[in-house]
Order: C-alpha cells, then structure tokens, then sequence
C-alpha cells in the first residue's frame, strides 16, 4: 500500500505450522458454520449461503474489511506468538456516540419496518469489521468522522471495477470508486441508500448516524427478515459477498449480543487483521491502492503498538528434565482455570431512563442576536434520582439558520453531578420563524426532549429621512431625488431591519392609493407598496425610483419596519409653475414724443 495510507503494524508473522493450526482453529471456532481440516484449512458446509448481489449494488463493493475475531473469553490453548489474544476493555466496548448512532438506527426501523427485525447489534458487528467502529470513535459531536475514511480505489486490480460514479465528490477519486464513511458505501450504492439519520437534512456517508440508518434499510430491503438466519445469511452477504467476511460478521454478531459497553468517543482500538492480506505480516498484493477502511487522513499519526515478539525472542519453554537429579521439593503446579470475563457494571448511561427540562422553556430571540436563556437537560433514574457523567446530544433541528456558539447544529455535554447539562449559548440567523432543538441521551435509547425556540425580525424604534429636500414631481415624471432614510433602535444603529414601503391614501386612511406616485417592479409594472426591504450595515435604505402618473396632487409614503418605527413622507406631483415674465424685455405702451 502507498505510503499515505497510514497503516497500522500488522501482526507479527505466524512462522510455525503449530501457530498456524491454532490460529485457524480458533478462528474455526469463532465462525458459524465454519469448519477446519486436520491441516487448519478452513471449510464451508456444503449449504453454506451465497448471494447474487453485485459488486456495484453490494454496499461496499466487496471491498477488504478487518478479519480479526471478537476477543476470547476462555483463550485454549494459551496465546502464543502469533494467535489472538484476549482484548482489553477498550477493544470490547463501543464509542459512545457510534453506540448511538446503531441504536437510534434500530429503532427507527423498528417503527417503518417492523417486519425487518434489525438488531443493532448487527450493524455494530458490520461497524466494527468495515472501520473498527470509525477508528475507535473518532467523530465529532453530530457523529460526523474526523476526517474521511476512505477504502482502496475499485479498479479490478485485485478488487472489484467500478469506475467513478460520484465524479469524487464522496471518495476524491474522478476515476474509480472507493467505499466511503464508517459504514464503507460505495457511492453508486449510497446514491439511493443514504439517509439523513441525525435530522440534519443531510445525507453524509461520513457521519455515523446517516451511515448506520442506511446500512439499516440496505440490510432490510426484499422483504428480509433478519430473524430467520437464511434472510440474514442473505442480507450480510449482500453487504460484501465474500462467505469469510459473513462468518467474521457473525462471530462478532454473536459477541454484541451477548453483551457490550459504551465507551468515551475516540478511545477505541482498531483492528489489525486485513482480508486484503496475503497472510499475516506478508506485504498486499501489487497494484492494490487506496487507503484501508480504518485508515487515517493524510498526515495523520497513528501510534504504533508495541511489536510482538519474533519466534527467535520468544523464551523456549523450561525442559522437564530437572538440573539437578533427586526428588523434588516443589509440589506440582496444576494449570490455572480458564476464566470468564466479569460482565461490566452497568455504567450511569445504562441507568438513565429519562431526560427532564430545566429552566426556562421559552426561548425567543431577536435575528442575529444571541438567545438569553440556555436550553438544559437533567438525566434521571426511574425512581427520578439524577444521573451524573452523561453526555447529552443537543441538536438543532428544522427550516432554520441558527445555531450553536461556534457555528454547529449539534452540541454533546456530559451532565454535572445534579444530573444537568446545558446547551452551549444559541445563536439566531437571519431566518426568522420557530424551530427546534433536540436533548437526546448519547448511548441509550429513551425518549428525547424537544424545546422549541422562535426567531423574530430585527427591530427600530425610529426611522428619518436622510434629505432635506422637497419631493416633487410633474404629472407623468420621475422624482429627481432617491428617498433614504435611516433606522434607529434606542438612538444606536439598526442594521438588517426590513422596512415596508406603501404610498397611502392619506394620514387617516392607510390604505394603498390606487392613483399618484408609484414604484416599478422587475417587470416595470406600476407597484404602490414594496416589502422585503432591509436597511444596510449603517442602518441606511435608498428606496428605489419613485415615478408619478398624470394625476395632481399631494401624496403620502408611509414607511414602517417591526419594533414600530414609523415615518410618513410627502410627494407633490404638479405641473411645472409658468415662467414669470421679466417686466424689463415688454415693449414699451408709453407714447413716444
């Protein structure tokens, strides 16, 4: 593989035919329906399921995924150099938001397709396998990946060939396909499977929440019911059609359910095993290129594990035959019991059964301003005692452009010890109107909060004509002179405040004149009232071209803006005053001498 890439060490070489057997055994042992010769090859049973799913509809494009097995509970025969290994904490658990995103996923195919029976568990077992759970859980609040994950580039040199499809607008290559995001879709696969799961009317292959929701509904589609193991056989094969990545799947199927537990984002362990391996330690085949599904951004740093010993630095076991011929001292030593792992004790988000809000439930706010009041969230027990330690996923939702301190539209605090977490401060946009901004537990599925919030115009007290001339006009003309005027809130400058312009009947009837001065619109049709006017960085507005109609008479342009900041103008529209004669150029009517 090139260089950026950023791969991490592989396993150190299994250089032993015993090493070997064991390795295959015990991936034998892992693997439903998967059997091992005498020799450690690895068999299939004869009904074992197939798929006629292609590479361009499959959701990966067959392309390579992580191999390595869940971690073992009771490792027989004890690790040597080469087999796997009892995993720590870290590499069992789920990044909490990740853990998330499969949850929220479920559920919502639980309500639109109930009959599918996805469990989360499933796509946890896929996450794991296509990223190593997003490499560990490296995603930011709204669950989108720190960086993209990219697979290598499908084309037919040693994978699947699928020219480009996206002209690189998910995968950077305008020449092949690569499989994208935590979840690894191709993008001609994406381009009909995506789905927005975070609500933020997106749909991003990189953010886990849009990812798992469309693995979801890719695995339940043709009417699947992944409770009948055939359907399910059927719908992982579809995924990446290869009977290795269905039985590593399953293995790790298997290994959620029976049990798992969140951990912080960004503290999980990638895989290191490779199904683009030729074996363990060897280098890939040539001409594959492209980054792996776990791999990091360019310019990325990785660190390295600590290598495993080579065979020649593994210590040879001790010989039975004593140094010292005689009876022995030291009774005999039985070998330890395999031992289980403790099941883990349930963390504060396993007991968190509701959310509840505190403070203020209004929140309105001025376009453009900051909201005073701050949305929070306290984390509660069934018995309402508060929970403390967990992180809660504020999210803006709907038609609208505020957002959180910084310019985001998701937020995810850990609640203090009374239970509480707050929002970062809201900002308004420019768009007014009411939206909504959602509480959610990170890692647990219990109902969320909504607290709606409301955006209104920005305001002025007072507005004032800019020119000191008289408006006038003769019948059928053009006003020479723009009409300005500037807006004011408590004597400081009013910027972006729409204003309302209508030519009215009179100070007593606001009604719109049907005859005077008018304005044009884009079609030079004659308009008497103009909306969707807003005042500059400087609080100023210049009206456009005011015209007349053959119509004498004085007028009033009335303008208003929100906050009821009111200004009526006067227009003239009459006919130009006769020239005064100059008596010094009429003859004279005297008579002359």
């Amino acid at each position: 593989m090139v260089a950026h890439f950023d791969r991490r060490l592989r396993k150190a070489a299994v250089t032993t035919t015993v090493a070997a057997v064991v390795v295959a055994a015990l991936s034998a042992s892992q693997a439903p329906d998967v059997t091992a010769d005498g020799n450690g090859r690895q068999t299939t049973a004869d009904n074992a399921p197939t798929s006629d799913t292609s590479s361009e509809e499959s959701a990966t494009g067959n392309s390579p995924y992580y191999t390595d097995l869940p971690p073992l509970k009771s490792p027989l025969p004890s690790p040597t150099t080469g087999t796997p290994s009892s995993r720590g904490a870290s590499e069992a658990g789920i990044p909490a938001t990740v853990l998330d995103a499969y949850k929220q996923a479920e559920s919502e195919l639980r309500r639109t397709k109930p009959g599918c029976n996805l469990p989360w568990q499933l796509l946890a077992a896929i996450g794991k396998v296509e990223s190593g759970q997003a490499r560990g859980g490296r995603v930011d609040a709204g669950g989108t990946t720190i960086g993209r994950i990219i697979g290598p580039q499908l084309d037919g040199n040693g994978f699947a060939l699928i020219k480009d499809t996206d002209n690189g607008v998910y995968d950077g290559n305008s020449r092949y396909d690569n499989a994208v995001g935590p979840m690894q879709f191709i993008p001609s696969t994406w381009a009909w499977a995506g789905r927005d799961g975070n609500g933020d009317g997106k749909e991003d292959p990189n953010n886990v929440y849009d990812a798992a929701l469309a693995a979801g509904h890719y695995l339940c589609r043709n009417g699947w019911d992944l409770s009948d193991q055939a359907d399910l056989d059927r719908a992982i094969l579809s995924y990446n059609n290869s009977q290795d990545y269905l039985n590593t799947v399953l293995s790790w199927l298997e290994h959620y359910r029976r049990g798992t537990h969140e951990i912080p984002d960004g503290t999980g362990t990638l895989p290191v095993g490779r199904s683009d391996d030729t074996h363990a330690g060897a280098s890939p085949s040539p001409g594959r290129t492209g980054a792996h599904p776990g791999s990091r951004t360019p310019g990325a740093t990785t660190p390295s594990p600590s290598p495993s010993p080579s065979p020649s630095q593994t210590k040879p076991p001790a010989s039975n035959k004593p140094d010292n011929p005689g009876p022995s001292t030291k009774p005999p030593t039985d070998p330890a019991p395999p031992t289980e792992n403790p099941t883990p004790s349930p963390t504060p988000t396993d007991t968190v059964h509701h959310l509840e809000k505190t403070g203020t439930t209004a929140f309105t706010a001025v376009a453009g301003d900051t909201f005073a009041q701050r949305i929070g969230a306290r984390a509660e027990t069934k018995a309402g005692k508060a929970v403390g330690k967990v992180r809660i996923r504020f999210t803006v939702l709907g038609d609208t452009d505020a957002t959180f301190t910084g310019g985001d539209k998701f937020a995810a605090v850990t609640t203090d010890a009374s239970g509480v977490a707050v929002a970062p401060a809201l900002v308004a946009g420019e768009q007014t109107g009411a939206f909504t901004v959602r509480a959610t537990v990170i890692g647990r599925t219990v109902p969320g909060l909504d607290y709606k919030a409301t955006v209104t115009e920005r305001v002025a007290d007072a507005l004032a004509s800019t020119g000191g001339t008289e408006l006038t006009c003769t019948p059928g003309g053009e006003f020479a002179d723009p009409v300005e005027v500037k807006a004011t809130l408590k004597g400081a400058v009013a910027d972006k405040v729409a204003v309302t312009a209508t030519l009215i009947k009179s100070d007593a009837d606001p009604a719109e004149n049907d005859k005077g001065p008018y304005f044009k619109d884009a079609d030079g049709k004659t308009v008497r009232t103009l909306t969707g006017l807003k005042t500059d960085a400087k609080g100023l507005l210049k009206l456009p071209k005011l015209y007349a109609d053959d119509t004498e008479g004085t007028y009033v342009l009335r303008l208003t803006t929100a906050g009821g900041a009111q200004l009526d103008l006067t227009l003239k529209v009459a006919k130009a005053a006769e020239p005064t004669p100059d008596p010094s150029s009429e003859p004279s009517t005297e008579p002359q001498a």
